[in-house]
C-alpha cells in the first residue's frame, strides 16, 4: 500500500498537529529538499527552533511520521508564514489545508488578529488553497525569490 493510499483510507482524522521539535529535522529537511528550488538549512531551522523568540513551527504527524510542517513568525498582533509544505507522497490529501489550518489556530490563541504570506507566482495550487482559506493578494515584491527571481504575491487574512 502507498503512503497516500494509507492517508486516504484512514482519512485525515489520524493525523496530529503539534509542535516540531529538533528531532523531526531529518524529516523537515526530507519535505524541504523535495518542495522548494533552494531549501531552507537544517541550520536554519535550527535556529528557528531554539533562538528565534517569534517563531513557532509546527508539523503534521501520521503515525509517528512526519508528513508535512508550516512555521510562522508572530510579531505583535500579525503572523507571517515563513513555509508550508507536504511531503509529495502525501499531496493532494487536504493536509496542506490542514497544516494552514493549524497554524491558524495557534495563531489565534497566541492573540494574533491577521496573517500574511508571499507566495510564488507560479504555485497556482498554494494560491488556490490560500484564497479558499480567505486570503485575499493585496500586492506583488517583484523578483522576491532570488534563487528564480520570481514574483512573490503578498496575501493577507485579516482578521483571522
Amino acid at each position: 500500500m502507498a503512503i497516500s493510499d494509507d492517508v486516504s483510507k484512514n482519512g485525515s482524522s489520524e493525523v496530529v498537529v503539534r509542535d516540531m521539535y529538533l528531532a523531526d529535522l531529518e524529516a523537515v529537511m526530507g519535505i524541504e529538499a523535495h518542495s522548494f528550488p533552494t531549501p531552507w538549512s537544517r541550520n536554519a531551522f535550527q535556529t528557528e527552533l531554539l533562538e528565534n523568540t517569534f517563531a513557532t513551527y509546527l508539523v503534521l504527524d501520521f503515525h509517528g511520521r512526519v508528513v508535512a510542517y508550516g512555521g510562522m513568525w508572530i510579531i505583535l498582533d500579525e503572523a507571517h508564514i515563513t513555509n508550508v509544505a507536504v511531503h509529495p507522497d502525501y499531496r493532494g490529501h487536504h493536509l496542506g489545508q490542514q497544516m494552514m489550518e493549524g497554524l491558524m489556530d495557534r495563531a489565534r490563541a497566541l492573540g494574533v488578529q491577521r496573517m500574511t504570506l508571499e507566495v510564488r507566482r507560479g504555485n497556482a495550487v498554494a494560491q488556490n488553497l490560500y484564497h479558499k482559506l480567505g486570503f485575499v493578494q493585496l500586492g506583488v515584491r517583484r523578483g522576491y525569490y532570488t534563487d528564480t527571481h520570481e514574483d512573490a504575491f503578498i496575501m493577507w487574512k485579516d482578521p483571522l
